[in-house]
């Protein structure tokens, strides 16, 4: 059986400890990875370190060469990396391959690194002084990246990084773990000096070991609200620059002059696409008024329209979950729903796939007449349940929203420009679609949420990504005449 290891250094690490890897399609182990502590993460920091003494000095011009040539590694493996995402996340392979393109935009953002990591100058601040700035790497900076998105989210971190000048130190989900040291094998391609990109596996051990050693500089996650929160909390006290992404509960606001069709299509996408295991899946629909029977109806057909099945078969909408112990989560809480008064109008428990009867599949529920106080409304699913919440108005709909702990995606249907611009000004989340479900920004603008989604104040990627990792020097300086004299004041300096 294959064993995953670690990649440190230029080169695949073992260690005796492991755990399996399923294929959520069958059920069954396909491999094990290697699980790492301190030890292992100790050595990719002293690999990280002493590449950063030469990185840090790389000229723009060869980092770029390495993100261009990365990019294009990318590009001509993103059906072999969709695979092996598939393989062990479950989602299909075209899913895989949107979330590789949606990464890849971050290296094309990066590439223009002349123009994001310009500095500024003024001229004569005061009488032959002048004033200039510019950013420098930290050092070594580490990932903790989730399950969901094994190749997105860490491309959401490491270019930037990497391009700005640190080295770095990736520990994926030990879930689905391939895709990260096949983007090690990418990077190494491209041109990319060993050390600089390192991959350690594991779990709360190796988390442990990246936020409390000393050789680290950075950390950035994605995961759970009570997992970014210790991230934060332990990181932070231990001196390091922290960026956190939580969870998140996504509303979709019906109105009743939307087009309910396009509305419905686009939610049930929203809702369901990757079995709903994604951060910014729909997982409410705040329908509005007369259009809530009318977008009941329209979600009930179109939910019973997908098709699931193994992610590596053409025409599979929807994929497994993750785990079997993510399966009987989700399945639970559609029960749940219905004894504290929801109404399952579509009911996706206990389906079998032919052939893959062992498989973590469950299929789309569809919860009506969802309250505020329920747990299928309280908790973050993260499975293909759309709870279904009826609101008598916008404004309601806007106080269920900022009432709810998270903030991180929402969207409103409508035809009203007034109704959007209203919505957009008062609600309080962070990434807002206006007729678009899932309002993942483009890699030159920054991700991240509101309140509980996003802990501490640094979102991800784009030119908050650039102010993550690297950090400012302000330079005032003066050439004064050969024997000029300047005077010198014990007073606090001034401009003049």
């Amino acid at each position: 059986m294959t064993t995953i290891p670690h990649w440190i250094n230029g080169t695949a690490v073992s260690g005796p400890d492991t755990q399996p890897v399923y294929n959520p399609a069958t059920g069954t182990e396909q491999a094990r990875v290697v699980l790492g502590a301190a030890s292992e993460v100790d050595a990719a920091v002293q690999a990280a370190a002493a590449a950063f003494e030469t990185w840090q000095d790389s000229s723009l011009s060869q980092r770029t060469q390495v993100m261009f040539a990365f990019r294009q590694l990318l590009v001509e493996h993103e059906e072999e990396l969709g695979r092996i995402i598939s393989a062990e996340h479950g989602k299909t392979v075209d899913d895989a391959r949107g979330e590789i393109t949606r990464g890849r935009e971050v290296v094309e953002y990066v590439c223009g690194l002349g123009d994001v990591l310009k500095g500024s100058f003024s001229d004569q601040v005061s009488r032959g002084i002048d004033v200039h700035n510019f950013r420098q790497p930290l050092g070594v900076v580490a990932g903790i990246t989730p399950f969901n998105f094994p190749a997105m989210v860490p491309l959401w971190m490491h270019p930037v990084a990497i391009a700005t000048g640190n080295t770095f130190i990736l520990k994926p989900s030990e879930r689905d773990p391939s895709a990260a040291n096949f983007i090690a094998q990418l990077y190494q391609k491209a041109g990319l000096p060993d050390g600089v990109f390192n991959v350690v596996h594991g779990g709360k051990p190796a988390v442990d070991a990246l936020l409390t050693h000393p050789g680290i500089e950075a950390v950035s996650f994605v995961g759970s609200t009570p997992i970014a929160k210790y991230v934060h909390e332990t990181a932070t006290a231990h001196g390091k620059h922290v960026q956190a992404l939580g969870g998140a509960k996504n509303h979709a606001v019906v109105l009743p002059d939307a087009d309910l069709e396009f509305a419905a299509n686009h939610i049930t996408a929203g809702a369901y696409g990757s079995a709903g295991e994604r951060c910014m899946a729909v997982s409410v629909a705040v329908a509005v008024g007369d259009a809530a029977d009318r977008l009941v109806e329209i979600l009930t057909r179109k939910a019973n329209e997908v098709k699931v099945g193994p992610g590596d078969q053409p025409g599979t909408d929807m994929g497994p979950l993750v785990t079997k112990a993510a399966q009987e989560r989700v399945e639970n809480a559609v029960g749940v729903a219905a004894t504290q008064g929801a109404t399952v109008v579509v009911d996706g428990r206990g389906l079998k796939i032919e052939g893959h009867e062992e498989g973590f599949f469950t299929g789309p529920s569809l919860l009506d007449h969802v309250t505020a106080e329920m747990d299928a409304y309280k908790e973050e699913l993260f499975g293909p349940v759309l709870a279904i919440v009826r609101a008598e108005s916008l404004d309601q709909a806007i106080d269920l929203i900022n009432a709810n702990p998270y903030g991180n995606g929402t969207a409103l249907f409508t035809s009203s420009g007034e109704a959007a611009r209203r919505f957009q000004r008062h609600i309080k989340v962070g990434m807002i679609g206006i007729n678009v479900p899932v309002p993942v920004p483009m890699s030159y603008y920054s991700f991240g949420g509101w309140k509980d989604s996003l802990i501490g104040d640094h979102p991800i990627h784009g030119p908050e990504g650039i102010r993550f990792y690297t950090r400012p020097k302000v330079v005032t300086t003066r050439w004064p005449q050969p024997k000029q004299q300047v005077s010198a004041g014990f007073d606090f300096p001034t401009s003049s």
